[in-house]
């Protein structure tokens, strides 16, 4: 079984909280579903200062085909107030998943400039070539 999954980063994402400490921390699961156009939907938590905080994921793309499921977790940079946390994130992303599960990097930076470093695990057949706009709103 072929299985690869790579992203890429907004411009320079990376490099601005190199050395830097996270604020926070991220779990997140994302249902995705492609054909010519994407779109996603799903939920999380945010671990902020002591608290958890739940949110609703959801998203629309160009390009690619295929249905996957995504379980992410990570780092939450820039953050100094939960207000800051929803928002509309870029995301930068290309790769595959076919059959059992594949991982990557994934950086996603929102207009308050918080980014969000995750590690994710994707399960499910998907190509996928393009960019991302991830919409979270706070609140189950």
């Amino acid at each position: 079984m072929l299985v690869a999954c790579s992203s890429r980063e907004p411009e320079g994402v990376a490099s601005t909280v190199q050395g830097q400490a996270p604020d926070g921390m991220v779990e997140m699961h994302e249902i995705q579903a492609a054909y010519i156009g994407s779109g996603s939907t799903g939920g999380g938590t945010v671990y902020f200062r002591g608290q958890s905080y739940p949110f609703r994921v959801g998203g629309v793309g160009v390009g690619g085909i295929g249905l996957s499921t995504v379980e992410a977790r990570g780092e939450v940079y820039n953050l100094q107030s939960v207000r800051q946390f929803p928002g509309t994130y870029a995301q930068g992303r290309y790769g595959f998943a076919i059959g059992t599960t594949s991982g990557g990097d994934l950086w996603l930076q929102n207009h308050d400039g918080v980014i969000m470093h995750l590690v994710a695990e994707r399960t499910g057949l998907m190509l996928s070539l393009g960019g991302d706009a991830v919409g979270i709103v706070m609140g189950r």
